[in-house]
């Protein structure tokens, strides 16, 4: 099994707000970075996608060192996902969960995975999830540059009206991949 190294990290401008995500994927000598982005997220669901996002782009079962600067994502992994999947996923009190889409998503494409989930400080001079955090940033300013601000006012009051039909609903179904594959050879 391939011994594979990431760090995730995403942003929202605003939250919620116009959000990115990135990932650096690191196997032996070989890196990549993936990035993404939407006219409005939030933190939380800019930092599961970075997860979703970089463990689609592995082609094979891998053993992996997932580093986060996120308790939510690796609180989540670790011990709310098992709970939420034991009770058909609902949260307590048969709640809906936040962000249950997202983490639907995760767990399917984490189940293919040996998954070691490290959480880092964020913003305290780890180079590789300082860097995570630039180009999410980055992706977030590219994203301002291209689009008028009556497209984020557009964008976010969509995300409201989705966020409220999410949580009176059964999660909606995952997010497409838009992520490149990712092959180390």
């Amino acid at each position: 099994m391939k011994q594979i190294t990431i760090h995730t990290d995403g942003a929202c401008e605003g939250n919620p707000g116009p959000g990115a995500w990135a990932a650096i994927l690191q196997y032996g000598k070989h890196e990549r970075e993936i990035k993404g982005c939407a006219l409005a997220a939030t933190n939380n669901r800019m930092e599961l996608q970075a997860a979703i996002e970089a463990l689609r782009a592995l082609k094979e079962p891998c053993a992996v060192q997932l580093y986060t600067d996120s308790e939510y994502l690796r609180q989540g992994m670790m011990l709310w996902v098992p709970a939420w999947k034991s009770r058909g996923w609902k949260a307590k009190h048969n709640k809906p969960i936040k962000n249950g889409d997202l983490w639907k998503d995760l767990d399917q494409v984490a189940s293919k995975h040996k998954i070691i989930w490290h959480w880092l400080r964020g913003h305290a001079g780890h180079r590789l999830n300082e860097r995570c955090d630039k180009i999410a940033t980055k992706e977030i300013r590219d994203l301002r540059s291209c689009h008028k601000r009556q497209d984020f006012v557009d964008a976010l009051a969509d995300f409201k009206e989705q966020h409220a039909k999410r949580s009176q609903a059964q999660p909606a179904a995952p997010v497409p991949n838009t992520a490149p594959e990712m092959s180390f050879e």
